[in-house]
């Protein structure tokens, strides 16, 4: 797998950022939540497990982690492998992808306020776009393997 590198003044403003931003994980999670069965109502009963409240923590440990080692992603990219088997396993489709990151960059955008500036919001999206497309692209691996294994 190809990886693109951010600058570092991009992982850094993603880093200061994600300081703020996750400073209220219960703020983060419920805006972060509600835009996303907002935006993709489909996705709700993926969800059912657990409260939103746990569900949510679970998504900022995961954020805080992976923006702990932008750095050096490939460190992680057998982890993020791992994350995007499991979101096979619930349900996830490469098209909830775009969802989500719609809704990540809704909700950096309101918990930032005048701190999402155009260069934050690039940032983010260029961090966005690198790990969904290395969880697609290990998801598609994940169904191929498993239409080889039915075989």
């Amino acid at each position: 797998m190809k990886i693109i590198f951010m600058t570092l003044h991009q992982i850094s403003l993603i880093k200061t950022t994600w300081q703020a931003a996750a400073a209220n994980p219960e703020l983060v999670g419920s805006l972060f939540y509600n835009r996303l069965f907002e935006i993709a109502p489909e996705v709700k009963p993926m969800f059912s497990r657990s409260t939103i409240q746990e569900q949510s923590k679970k998504l900022l440990a995961m954020l805080s982690y992976v923006i702990s080692k932008l750095n050096k992603l490939e460190d992680i990219t057998d982890e993020v492998a791992k994350l995007a088997e499991r979101h096979v396993k619930y349900g996830v489709e490469e098209k909830h992808y775009s969802c989500v990151g719609e809704a990540l960059l809704w909700t950096l955008e309101k918990g930032l306020g005048k701190s999402w500036t155009n260069e934050v919001k690039q940032a983010w999206t260029m961090c966005y776009g690198i790990l969904s497309t290395a969880m697609i692209n290990a998801a598609g691996n994940a169904h191929g393997a498993s239409r080889q294994d039915a075989a």
